[in-house]
């Protein structure tokens, strides 16, 4: 049901440019753009491309409008004034788009409330990937008083040491990223640790 309603979210753009485009050549490139547009997004939905997915689609939904009314301007310098038909379907696709898009912000800016006062841990994703002849034994989530991580234990197959293990990996040091680009201004931060007993991977949001 959410793949099909994000589906739908990300291809309105293009079928609203379609009720309202009145050339070919300009209706076609801005067409293209937004169903290029639109198969990125899903690719993110899907986790096809690795990016913050509320950050893409209010970037998607304030980039979509733009492109359009693009497109509009274009079109009116090469037509004659529009009919009245077509008046009613530019305003209805105006009412629709800028209801997208406030439905987007109002949603990004609760995502941005909801995580700034949660205290969840990262997903599996979050962990870094394994090298070969490195496997994972378990993993799960730890919290304290600094807010939850994503922990895992990992082996080694091959033999190696624990320190070897963390040098495969190569998370001898702690390194972070910025988690999203505008909703989610956290740092994802991973890492490695040698226990003494077996050598642990974990991933959680830097302050």
């Amino acid at each position: 049901m959410l793949t099909a309603l994000g589906m739908l979210f990300a291809v309105a753009p293009a079928v609203v440019w379609t009720k309202i485009a009145r050339t070919r050549p300009v209706g076609f490139a801005i067409g293209g753009t937004l169903l290029a547009g639109a198969s990125l997004l899903i690719s993110v939905q899907q986790g096809w491309i690795h990016a913050p997915r509320p950050d893409a689609h209010l970037l998607f939904t304030t980039l979509a409008p733009l492109l359009i009314a693009c497109g509009a301007g274009l079109e009116g310098r090469h037509e004659n004034s529009p009919p009245p038909e077509w008046i009613a379907r530019r305003n209805g696709a105006i009412g629709f788009l800028g209801m997208q898009f406030a439905l987007t912000l109002v949603a990004g800016l609760l995502y941005a409330l909801i995580i700034s006062e949660g205290s969840d841990a990262p997903s599996s994703k979050a962990l870094p990937p394994l090298p070969p002849g490195i496997s994972m034994i378990n993993e799960g989530t730890s919290c304290g008083s600094g807010g939850c991580w994503r922990v895992a234990t990992v082996t080694s197959g091959d033999g190696l040491s624990r320190p070897e293990i963390v040098r495969e990996l190569g998370l001898q040091q702690e390194s972070c990223r910025p988690s999203g680009w505008l909703l989610d201004w956290r740092d994802l931060c991973v890492g490695a640790r040698d226990n003494g007993e077996n050598v642990t991977i974990y991933a959680g949001w830097g302050h």
